[in-house]
């Protein structure tokens, strides 16, 4: 058994094929609605479409002429309180008569905090996946410098930078104890280094 189509154009196609179907077919003398009227239905959801159709281009209009105004009065306002700060040598006092306040002076970069909770989060024959979590204190971190020693001591060397709070190292030395840590970095200058982690790949 056919289904009734849900689809707008589905729908259309098939009133268009009852109203073909039911003019001058005897076989169907006294259908509920003729197929003027529905015709008249069909003429009708045109006309709606159309008047929709308008009806959203000119809501587009408006919502691009509105943003406009408010493009146009942001730039007003903007130039208004520059004006106004140079006027009063960004005095907080006077700019407050106009809902204002002068402009921040701009705080010193600080160097990053300590990495926490660094760990290795999975590991294979030659490579590793370390993460960590970012410091809430201190400075952004621009990167982060991963580095690498032998278990048993020696100098520390770098392996690999990350701008996130993760990064995988491929080509390893295996059978070999590595020691690793992480340090954030950043213009304001470095990090402690983060806690040790030991891998054998």
């Amino acid at each position: 058994m056919a289904r009734f189509p849900k689809r707008e154009a589905d729908i259309r196609t098939l009133v268009q094929n009852i109203i073909a179907g039911l003019t001058g077919n005897p076989d169907f003398p006294n259908p509920p609605f003729t197929p003027a009227q529905l015709q008249a239905f069909l003429d009708n959801v045109t006309a709606l479409e159309d008047s929709q159709v308008a009806t959203q281009a000119a809501a587009q209009q408006a919502t691009e002429a509105k943003q406009g105004g408010i493009d146009e009065m942001v730039s007003a306002a903007k130039s208004v309180l520059s004006y106004a700060e140079d006027a009063v040598s960004g005095n907080d006092a006077k700019l407050a008569a106009l809902g204002w306040s002068g402009r921040a002076e701009p705080t010193p970069l600080q160097a990053p905090g300590q990495p926490r909770s660094f760990e290795a989060a999975k590991e294979g024959p030659g490579w590793l996946t370390l993460d960590w979590k970012k410091s809430p204190d201190g400075g952004k971190a621009a990167f982060y410098r991963v580095e690498r020693r032998k278990a048993a001591g020696g100098e520390w060397a770098m392996v690999g930078t990350a701008l996130e709070a993760e990064i995988t190292l491929n080509s390893q030395e295996r059978g070999k104890e590595w020691e690793y840590r992480v340090i954030a970095v950043n213009k304001a200058g470095e990090s402690g280094p983060s806690n040790t982690v030991a891998a054998v790949l």
